[in-house]
Parts: structure tokens; sequence; C-alpha cells
């Protein structure tokens, strides 16, 4: 049976526990309205580049451009899965839920992949475990700009133009609410010629039996292949961008729900030491009493 000052240390010790989980759970709520205000603004743009983009592609033929050309299955071919991780950890599952899924996608698909690792926990988990990494991008969530985005999609992009990698596809976190994140595995190359669904979360591939050529076409001023060169490093730029916000408000809620329920179950486990506590020292007391007692009546 553990003695009073033991148990005092524990309750104070579980105090400061709390103290710390409360203040955290503060912090990612302020950073939290930012971040989703962020999200929020880019999400509409984004989501209708994507559904532009889309129609613009069903009209013209694929190999106008590299980066819309779907290449023939070869030997070598390899994918890379850019997977967007959190730096820092105390979120619940959320950096968990990705490396999973990244690994899911690696274990299921028999081409090769090579990883690109934006996050310290997916950095951490993947590097000790011997994966093919193309390019790591650690602490840019602590001030993410849209040129770490450009970096990250430059990146891709020119792995996928030398023929590094045939496809390349983000694994990340999407922001839906305060409780629930989604972990979304999405290709951006080769650019998929499909629409959007209604919520704008993810590509929704041309209905089967549908026949693109049958699309009204239109007259390009300049040429589709100009508007193409201009366009697309800018969808690619983009898609990045929302990805990394997405992936940002999403961890700062799941943070802000495992404080929430790390500072009640501090509260519960003081609750139960505290009555705990005084039941040992009720006993003590008791047995105190029957001493003196014993004593009392032995003279």
């Amino acid at each position: 049976m553990p003695s009073l000052i033991d148990l005092r240390r524990r309750i104070r010790a579980v105090k400061n526990t709390q103290q710390i989980t409360k203040a955290m759970k503060m912090v990612a709520a302020s950073k939290l309205r930012r971040a989703q205000e962020r999200v929020l603004s880019a999400r509409p743009y984004a989501v209708q580049m994507q559904r532009v983009l889309a129609s613009v592609a069903s009209r013209v033929d694929p190999s106008i451009h590299p980066l819309l050309a779907v290449r023939e299955p070869r030997s070598n071919a390899r994918t890379l899965v850019v997977t967007i991780t959190g730096d820092k950890g105390l979120c619940g599952s959320f950096n968990t839920n990705v490396i999973k899924a990244a690994g899911a996608y690696i274990v299921e698909h028999p081409m090769p992949c090579t990883l690109g690792l934006v996050g310290r926990k997916g950095r951490d988990f993947f590097a000790r475990r011997g994966f093919a990494v193309l390019f790591e991008q650690i602490g840019i969530f602590q001030k993410l700009r849209y040129d770490d985005a450009r970096a990250i999609a430059q990146t891709a992009v020119e792995a996928f133009l030398s023929g590094e990698a045939d496809r390349v596809m983000v694994v990340y976190n999407e922001f839906r609410s305060v409780m629930t994140q989604r972990v979304v595995v999405y290709q951006l190359l080769p650019v998929a010629r499909a629409d959007v669904d209604a919520t704008g979360t993810g590509p929704r591939p041309i209905s089967p039996g549908s026949d693109p050529t049958a699309q009204i076409d239109y007259l390009y001023e300049p040429s589709a292949q100009e508007i193409f060169n201009q366009l697309l490093p800018r969808y690619i730029e983009v898609q990045v961008y929302r990805a990394l916000l997405e992936s940002n408000a999403a961890f700062f809620a799941a943070q802000m729900t495992a404080m929430d329920t790390a500072t009640k179950n501090s509260a519960e486990m003081i609750g139960t030491l505290t009555l705990y506590m005084n039941k040992v020292r009720q006993a003590a007391i008791t047995r105190e009493i029957i001493e003196v007692v014993s004593g009392a009546e032995a003279l």
C-alpha cells in the first residue's frame, strides 16, 4: 500500500500535468482559429481551380503537356508518395493515421515507392525503417508559407518529368471539423482528367460511358499548350499548399481534442487518487486510535 507521502506526490504530479495539458489546449485552440481561417479561405480557390482545370483537360489531347500524360507501365516505374505529418506529437492518432495510410498504399501497390516526407514524425518513422526518401521538409509548420508549397511542388514535378517517378501521390489529414479529420490519399501527378465531387474534397473520375470528345470545345488564345504551361505548375503548387493548410489545421484540431481529453482524464485521476488517499489516511488514523486504546487498556 503506498504511503500518504507517495499519494500526495502523485496527486501533485497529476495536477502539474493537468496545468500543462490545459495550457496546451488553449494554445492549440488559438492557433486552430487562425489555421482554420486560412484553410477556409484557400479551399474555394483550390477547388475551383481543380474544377476548371479538369474541365479544360478533358477537352484536349493528354500529350499536349507532360504533366497530363499517363505513362505506360514500366519495369522500373516508381511512385513518389508525399506524406504530410506533424512536427510534434501529443495530438492523438493524427500522425499515426497518416503513417498507416501511406504504409498501406506502399504495401497494396506493387510499384516501388519513393517517399517525400513533410513533418518530423513521418521522417522519424520511415527513416528508421530504411525506406527510400527523395526529400524531407522539417519545421515548415512553425511559419507556413506559400514558398514552402512551391518548393515541394517543384521537387515533385522535377521527379515526374525526369522519369524518377511515374506517379505522385499525396497523403495528408484533411480538416473537416474540430472533432473530425479525414485521411486523404490523392493523386497529384499526372493530373487526373476528372472533376471534383460536391464537397470539393477529392477527384471524381469521369463517369463510365461518358465521351469527353463529345463535349463542347473552346477556342484558346493563346494556344492550349501555352495555357497549360502557365496553369499546371501553379495548379500543382496550389494543391500542395492546400494539403499543407489542411494538415496544419487538422493537427491543431487533433491536438486541442487530445489535450481536452487529457485534462478531463487528469481531473478524474486526481479525484480517484484523492479518494484513495483519504481512505489510507482514515485507515492510518483508525489504526493509531486502536493502538492508543489498546495501550490504555493494557495499563
